[in-house]
């Protein structure tokens, strides 16, 4: 049962981001006011954008750009999160990154604010092939990596979305912790093979080291700064910490969690890998 009254405004943070404007539209679609809040009209690195956006707020779900392993998240979220509950916001959903240590920093800020909190961590979203910075790599029919042949429980953003709602619309979700996870293990290598089946397209996992992946990076004109924090966080996350399955989609939501072949299935009818 909904327990988020039709009166009430949700902040979306991120809302044109792959959670975010999915999350934006269930809740729409569920007769829900919600306030999407994005660059550049929402800036963590403006706090003059901070205030506008939390007033006249009942809950709100927190997503940070690039990701709460990078400098200056934790602090970001202490301080939103402190004024989103000056501002009257009771409930806080917060998405981190399952088996990064910075982000368990960052999200104590979330539960030291005084709100009734969630957080829901993730590893690697099967629709980062699709969405973004892999669909061209997949388009090339190279996916290049430094993940040696570590396995990963890739899941499906449909399943974070809908736990994100679950727990910003209904009661009892407070003080929980969900990791998220796909059912089951799944190395680039079998992803590779998976779209390459859904697609009809000859896709391969290429790994390499982290330099020659940053370089690699820096030839596609990817920021310096982002470069080196995201060289660091795969070199560091993807060291098998994760090859590890939960629960918690069914936990939440009653239902085991979509299987990558599902995913990959629908993004080839979508029409996304025909370029």
């Amino acid at each position: 049962m909904t327990n988020t009254k039709n009166n009430e405004t949700v902040l979306v943070l991120g809302a044109t981001g792959k959670t975010g404007r999915r999350v934006a539209q269930r809740l729409t679609d569920q007769g829900i006011e919600v306030r999407k809040a994005s660059r550049p009209g929402f800036d963590w690195d403006d706090r003059s954008t901070w205030t506008a956006a939390v007033t006249g707020i009942s809950s709100a779900y927190l997503t940070y750009y690039p990701d709460l392993a990078f400098p200056g998240a934790a602090e970001a979220i202490r301080d939103f999160s402190k004024l989103a509950v000056e501002h009257g916001v009771r409930r806080l959903v917060l998405l981190s990154g399952r088996g990064e240590e910075e982000a368990v920093v960052s999200e104590q800020g979330v539960r030291d604010s005084g709100a009734e909190w969630t957080v829901v961590r993730a590893s690697w979203f099967a629709q980062n092939f699709s969405e973004h910075f892999l669909l061209e790599p997949v388009l090339a029919g190279e996916i290049v990596l430094p993940a040696g042949q570590v396995t990963e429980p890739f899941i499906d953003v449909e399943d974070i979305v809908d736990v994100v709602v679950t727990a910003l619309t209904t009661d009892g979700h407070g003080g929980r912790v969900y990791e998220l996870t796909g059912p089951r293990l799944l190395s680039f290598t079998d992803v590779a093979a998976e779209i390459s089946k859904a697609s009809g397209r000859d896709v391969q996992y290429v790994p390499v080291s982290a330099a020659e992946f940053a370089a690699g990076a820096a030839e596609q004109g990817v920021p310096e700064e982002e470069i080196e924090g995201l060289t660091d966080l795969f070199t560091r996350i993807l060291d098998g910490r994760n090859e590890s399955l939960t629960g918690d989609v069914e936990k939440v939501l009653g239902r085991p969690a979509r299987d990558f072949s599902e995913y990959a299935t629908k993004a080839a009818a979508s029409g996304v890998w025909n370029r």
